[in-house]
């Protein structure tokens, strides 16, 4: 058992767990050196929708397709597709693999004096966009890990975590086509020669207040959050415990979408004078009192 022996591992979740960080080792060395060369940081961006269906069909692979390990990779692979598919829409993948549309905010965190000079920014891209991101992913999900050699059979708790994670990736999904719809049609009158000023409402505040929008300042990142930790209960099925080590995902990833989304928001305040005003009107995550239109 070696290495992992204080988590309780048993000989096959040692040796699966130990494919999975190599597989996470190659690619945190490939963002950070692309990423480098190519100065488009948002190559962990476009794996970050992929890895994870195949960290868990590796699980479900060495657990003996196990028919929990099983749902547990159906629904990995049903949410990157949907990822996947959202990333793609905005021009993140090329036949040029390296290249592609990069998140907005890269650009910008790149340019602040914080990351000058630009070794500071290195620094940067490899511990935290190619290596933390990349353990980050990981992290989410070792509830398949945990749930190897259950003699637990699927029950009532699987069922409730399978729901649980397919209805928050339509909620996701539908905040996603919501925001996409928005964005095209602003960016469509603005390309036709308008200033944002002189868009038609809603499109004139720059931001979206429609759909689920217009309860929450980010749905896509409540279901996003809410998905992982649906998916952790699946080890509390397989009979992990209640609070076993693999809830360090679900959390890590919850603190990553604090400070994301506290970065996305400073950025839009800086571009949008109503902005701050929604900020003020409607809750972060969970939906709550609707923006007035």
């Amino acid at each position: 058992m070696g290495t992992f022996a204080f988590l309780g591992l048993s000989a096959l979740q040692t040796e699966t767990l130990q494919i999975l960080l190599i597989i996470a080792a190659c690619s945190a060395a490939f963002c950070f050196i692309v990423g480098e060369i190519t100065r488009n940081n948002s190559q962990m961006d476009k794996l970050w929708s992929i890895l994870p269906a195949v960290y868990v069909w590796v699980v479900a692979c060495k657990g003996g397709f196990d028919a929990r390990l099983v749902v547990m990779a159906v629904l990995a692979t049903l949410w990157g597709a949907r990822l996947t598919f959202n990333f793609a829409m905005k021009g993140a993948y090329t036949w040029k693999f390296w290249s592609g549309e990069e998140d907005y905010r890269w650009p910008w965190l790149r340019a602040r004096k914080e990351f000058q000079p630009r070794w500071k920014w290195v620094v940067f891209n490899f511990f935290f966009i190619s290596i933390y991101q990349n353990l980050l992913v990981l992290l989410t999900t070792l509830p398949a890990v945990a749930a190897m050699g259950s003699a637990r059979p699927l029950g009532w708790l699987d069922i409730v975590a399978a729901l649980l994670m397919a209805g928050f990736i339509a909620y996701e999904a539908i905040a996603d086509i919501q925001q996409w719809r928005f964005q095209s049609m602003k960016w469509g009158l603005i390309k036709s020669g308008l200033r944002l000023e002189e868009l038609p409402a809603p499109y004139n505040r720059g931001f979206n207040t429609g759909g689920l929008w217009r309860f929450s300042r980010h749905p896509n990142y409540l279901g996003e959050q809410c998905i992982w930790v649906s998916f952790y209960l699946f080890s509390v099925a397989a009979g992990a415990g209640i609070l076993n080590w693999t809830i360090c995902g679900a959390v890590l990833l919850i603190l990553l979408f604090l400070g994301s989304s506290t970065l996305g928001e400073y950025i839009s305040k800086s571009k949008y004078p109503e902005y701050a005003d929604y900020v003020k009107s409607v809750n972060r995550f969970f939906p709550g009192r609707p923006y007035h239109q």
